[in-house]
Order: structure tokens, then sequence, then C-alpha cells
């Protein structure tokens, strides 16, 4: 059903409620009010958080409530456990090649000890933790991991974690193990509703559908020297190769390579000419298992004034010879050696 999985983290793959309750209880104490249960907790806790504590304690400052809360949830006596079916699912994103992200408001010491202990931490491409409004988060998270909006959803236990989904324009799924009770869920209309992640797992592979080739475009550009452009990025395990991406539907691939230069290296591209097509399927070179088709072009810039988005981590302007030292991805390594010996390249030698 979709290739990238957000996750929330505190009630949807790990249940740490009895703590925060306990913690939230010790808070709360201290200024004379009484403690909650577990319903009415579900029931009235929400995230943001501060505005939680803004309506209990209108006058306490955060910082001080922080202050008394860290310490309260480190000696909480009920345990921190993984919510069932919540490893057999990530599991199985791992083998499906689905990609996986964690979105939480946890403090990030404690999100980050617990990943460790409950051995998680392969388990996902990045994680954003101590995030006290995500939805001030989830349009980075999309636009830095290139996650196309209709491919991606968000998965979570909480009101806030579905409003999170559709401030990022991607589909919200709600899991009913967690914070807050199911009437509350429904009252914001989930894309989704599953009981817990062994359901939602059951329903991806009932409706998954046939995994089909990506079409991307890159093109190998070029300077009035001869010179040409390399970038090094993480997608090809800090490989060199070239600017380039997937292109959108309904849009035309030289109009992809057009807008995929302009937003990855800030370059206009002239005098674009089709180079050669080739598979690429599951390398190992690159992040995770994909199956892409790559139309490479050859192009010319009238500048060199590169700056880079942040896929890329590095830049080089080098004579192609001079390139082919690099540790160059494949695929860049077949496209500059044709393109060498084709003289695609004007000025290459002079």
């Amino acid at each position: 059903m979709f290739r990238n999985l957000i996750f929330d983290w505190s009630g949807t793959l790990v249940d740490d409620l009895g703590p925060v309750i306990e913690a939230t209880n010790a808070v709360i104490g201290k200024y004379d009010i009484g403690p909650f249960d577990r319903e009415s907790f579900r029931r009235r806790f929400r995230l943001p958080y501060q505005e939680f504590y803004r309506e209990l304690l209108p006058d306490v400052p955060l910082e001080e409530l922080e202050r008394h809360f860290r310490p309260a949830f480190e000696a909480a006596q009920s345990p921190v456990t993984v919510i069932p079916h919540a490893r057999e699912k990530l599991d199985w994103c791992k083998l499906a090649g689905i990609r996986t992200f964690v979105l939480t408001s946890m403090d990030p010491k404690a999100f980050e000890r617990q990943m460790l202990e409950f051995g998680f931490a392969d388990h996902f491409e990045a994680t954003y933790s101590g995030v006290l409004d995500k939805r001030e988060v989830i349009h980075r998270i999309l636009d830095m991991h290139d996650l196309d909006p209709a491919e991606t959803a968000f998965v979570g236990d909480m009101t806030h974690d579905i409003e999170t989904a559709r401030h990022g324009g991607v589909a919200s799924i709600a899991v009913l193990t967690g914070y807050n009770h199911p009437e509350l869920l429904a009252a914001v209309r989930p894309d989704l509703t599953v009981p817990d992640l062994g359901v939602l797992r059951s329903l991806f592979e009932k409706r998954r559908p046939a995994s089909y080739p990506i079409s991307t475009v890159g093109a190998l550009l070029y300077d009035d020297r001869g010179r040409i452009l390399m970038v090094r990025t993480h997608k090809w395990n800090h490989r060199w190769g070239i600017p380039g991406g997937k292109i959108k539907r309904g849009e035309r691939s030289i109009d992809a390579l057009h807008r995929e230069i302009l937003e990855e290296t800030s370059l206009e591209i002239c005098d674009a000419r089709f180079a050669m097509a080739q598979d690429s399927i599951d390398s190992s070179e690159f992040i995770r298992p994909e199956h892409f088709i790559l139309l490479n072009y050859v192009a010319r810039v009238s500048g060199t004034d590169v700056r880079l988005n942040q896929e890329a981590q590095e830049f080089a302007w080098l004579a192609p010879t001079d390139a082919l030292g690099l540790d160059l991805n494949q695929p860049t390594r077949t496209l500059l050696l044709e393109s060498i010996a084709r003289g695609l390249i004007p000025n290459a030698n002079a």
C-alpha cells in the first residue's frame, strides 16, 4: 500500500504509557492536582504536550514541569515494553523494502536508550525525537528524504499524529494500542484505523500492489571548459555520481531533468542530449533495494555556482578522465565512459 512509513514511537511501537502516567501524576501532585487513572489519562492527554499542561497548570512554565517529569519518569516502576506485533511489522517492512522513519515527541536521550535496548536501531532510515509539534517537522522529513506524499503514511496512536499526517499531505493510520482513547481518534477521522500493527501488516500483505520500476532522469553536466560536475551522496553509499531524480506522474522526462538539476544544484541546463538508458536493479550501492530505469542525459551549464540541496554532501568540477579516478557508482561510470567514447562532452580534451 505504501513505500514509506513514518512511525510514532510511544504507544505505537513501544508501550511506555504506565511510566508516563506515573510521572505525570508525580508532577501534577506537586501542585495539589489529583492523579489520573489509565482511562482518564487516555481521554485527557494530548500533543503537543505543552497544551495539555497549559490547561492543567496555566501558570507553571513548561521548563519547570519538565524538570520534575524527567526524574519521575526514570524512577517509575511500570515497565516499558515493545508493543505486540511491532517487531514483526518492522521486520516485514525491512524485507519488503519499505522505508521506515520515526517522528516522536519523546525525550531524545530516553528514545535512543529504548531504541538500542529493544534492538530497533537498524530498522529505521532516520529518526526524529524531541519534537514538540510534529506538524512543524513533517514537511522537512518528506523533503529531506525525497518521500512522495502519495506513497507515504504516518502511523500513530494520537490525534496529533493524525493531524500531522494531514498537515503533511500523507495518509494517516491510527493504531488503538496507545495513548488516545479510540473515541478521540475516531473523531479526527484517520484514513485507516487498526487495532494493532499485526492487523496492519496483514492488510499490507493482502493489498500491496505489484512493485514496478521507477523512472528517473539524470545528467552529466559540463561547463564551457569541458569540466564535468560530480556530486557525492549518501543515497549511493557516499559514492560519486550525477544529479537527478524521479519523474513525476504526468511530467515529461526533459521537464523532470530541468527541475531535478535546478533543485539539486541550482544550475540551469541547456543543450540537453539523451545519452543512454540503464537498468539499476537492487544495486548494492544504493541505500535500499530498488529497480530504477535511468534515463541519462548530457547537458551544458552556463555557470558553475553550485548550491547543493540536502540530497548531496559534496561536489567537484573535474576533467572527465580525472573523474574516472573517483569512487563512482557503477551507472555513472558507465555513462561517463560512454560519453567520453562518443565525444559527447565538448572541449573535454582542450
